[in-house]
């Protein structure tokens, strides 16, 4: 079965082509409980900080292009990398400034179904002219599937089957928050 349509969960629009495989928080802020989340977190679309008493965690949302080796469309993620203080800053500083480019550190924060422990991943974000959101690369000397595939490419099937999968969650998610 061919993704060529689907209904977005959020606009509850039928779109075609692929969505984009997004995850509106990073898994650091997922594990927070409520209560943590409402003190010591904050989050909007593309920025999160967690103030924990010891130290406090910064991260952006960026985009990540997976190469689909038997179809002209990439899959595309849309995840959350972690940042230094001084990273996060001039992002931050730069966040409306379309001609920006730089490049930063980070560290993948979100938890990809289908592979062992993706927090962590070490990546290379850059940042694109015209306020774009920014681009994740994996570090490519870094021993993980994730990145393998990233390199390598996967199946026009596995990238469906990943939609799909992701599709279901969301599904299942609105049907339990309604």
């Amino acid at each position: 079965m061919n993704i060529e349509k689907y209904i977005c969960s959020r606009c509850g629009q039928e779109h075609e082509d692929w969505p984009a495989l997004a995850f509106s928080s990073p898994t650091q802020y997922n594990n927070l409980s409520d209560d943590e989340k409402r003190e010591i977190g904050k989050i909007g679309s593309d920025l999160c900080v967690i103030n924990y008493s010891d130290q406090t965690d910064r991260f952006i949302r960026c985009v990540l292009f997976l190469k689909v080796n038997d179809h002209c469309e990439d899959l595309q993620y849309g995840l959350w990398v972690s940042l230094s203080e001084k990273s996060f800053q001039d992002y931050k500083d730069n966040f409306d400034n379309p001609d920006h480019e730089a490049m930063y550190f980070g560290w993948l924060s979100s938890t990809l179904l289908d592979y062992d422990d993706t927090c962590g991943i070490p990546t290379t974000i850059f940042t694109k002219k015209g306020s774009q959101r920014s681009e994740i690369v994996p570090h490519k000397d870094f021993e993980h599937q994730f990145v393998t595939d990233y390199y390598n490419g996967i199946t026009k099937e596995e990238a469906e089957r990943r939609i799909r999968k992701m599709l279901e969650i969301a599904a299942s998610f609105n049907k339990n928050v309604d």
